[in-house]
Order: C-alpha cells, then structure tokens, then sequence
C-alpha cells in the first residue's frame, strides 16, 4: 500500500501561480505579487476539457484544408499537411517530411489523448499507478516543447522559396486551423493542474483503508 506524503494543502499553503511564492491560503493574494492564491486551479479540468474538445475539433479541418500552395513553373498545387509532406518526401527533402509529419500528425493527437486520458485519471475514471501518471504528464509537458515546430519550418520554407522566381509558397487556412490546435492544445496543458492527480491518488487509498462495516446476522 502506498504511504501518504504530507502536501502543502495540507497546512493551508499554496504557491502562486503567477510568481511561485508559497503563502498561506487564508490571506487571500499572493503577498509578493498580488495574484490570487488557489490550493488548485479552479475548474481545471473542467477548462481543460473544453480546450481539448476545440483543438479536436479544429484537427479535422487543419489535416482536410489546403496547408500551403506551391506554384513551380506556373504548376499551382494546393496541399493538405499530409499531401506536403508526400511531396516533400518525392523531392528527397526527408527531414522536412519528417518533422511535419511528427510535428503536424502525431505530436497533437498525442497530446489530445495523454491530457485526456490524465483529465480521467484526476476524476477517478481511470486508476493507474503512480508511476504511470507521472511518466505520462512528463512526456505530455515534453511533447509542448516542441508544438511549434512545423509552424517553424514552414514559415522558414516560405521565406526561403519566396525569394526565388522558379517556386514560390504560400500558406493557406489549413494552417490557421493548425495554429489554433496548437494555441489550444498549449492552453489545455497550462489549465491542467497535475496536482489533482495526486489528490485523487489520496482519496482512493483513503477509501481503500476503511474497513467495512460486518454484516449484521
């Protein structure tokens, strides 16, 4: 059976969350700063939740819609992120393929399902080990370093055939819609407070040690 820790909650203590200070809750705001003090982020997953449900919903259009147009010898091509990197791959430009391919498709639908999946887990639909759930909000937060990335090499792409006068690129609104996953998906793992996991982890144990009442004959 896992041994309780001691949390800052515990004692009435918080950590502001605009500049980290721990204070204790009762006086309201942050003494160094001013922001508000919170035990927990109020309706984290509530909030989380929402912001999933809108970058879902916007993943469809960013891999459907034309991401960028390519005219080479006045040949005009609209393609979807999966066309580009097909076509990039044909070209033997593979690590451009590559990193959108990572970058655009896999990299957001991850963390859709990993922030799900922990937002399950810190309402108790899911019971994993703790091990688990710190291991996965490890390789959530790791994945948001690098959300950015393909926005990246197609802005750079842009700016580098732009200049000449055989091929030329263009960003399209599939790319907006790709944006948007991207800020949302961010915004999703900022609401997520990982701390309700372990309160969660505390309640079920708490429930496990009470013993059960006998049966009366």
């Amino acid at each position: 059976m896992r041994r309780r820790l001691p949390k800052a909650s515990d004692e009435g203590l918080a950590g502001c969350h605009t500049c980290g200070k721990v204070a204790a809750v009762s006086e309201g705001r942050c003494p160094r700063c001013g922001g508000k003090l919170h035990l927990r982020k109020p309706a984290s997953v509530q909030r989380t939740v929402a912001f999933l449900l809108a970058a879902a919903a916007l993943y469809v259009p960013a891999n459907i819609l034309p991401v960028m147009v390519m005219s080479e010898w006045g040949d005009v091509m609209e393609s979807t992120i999966l066309e580009g990197m097909v076509e990039f791959w044909k070209r033997e430009a593979y690590p451009i393929a590559v990193v959108i391919f990572v970058a655009s498709i896999m990299i957001p639908l991850i963390k859709i399902v990993a922030l799900s999946w922990l937002c399950a887990a810190a309402t108790g639909r899911v019971k994993p080990s703790p091990q688990v759930l710190g291991r996965i909000y490890w390789f959530t937060e790791l994945l948001g370093r690098w959300s950015m990335v393909d926005i990246f090499v197609v802005s750079i792409l842009v700016a580098l055939v732009q200049f000449g006068t055989v091929m030329t690129v263009e960003p399209r609104p599939g790319a907006l819609a790709f944006g948007g996953v991207v800020v949302l998906t961010m915004f999703a793992a900022m609401s997520f407070d990982p701390r309700l996991l372990w309160d969660q982890l505390d309640l079920e144990q708490a429930t496990d040690t009470i013993p059960a009442l006998p049966d009366n004959e």
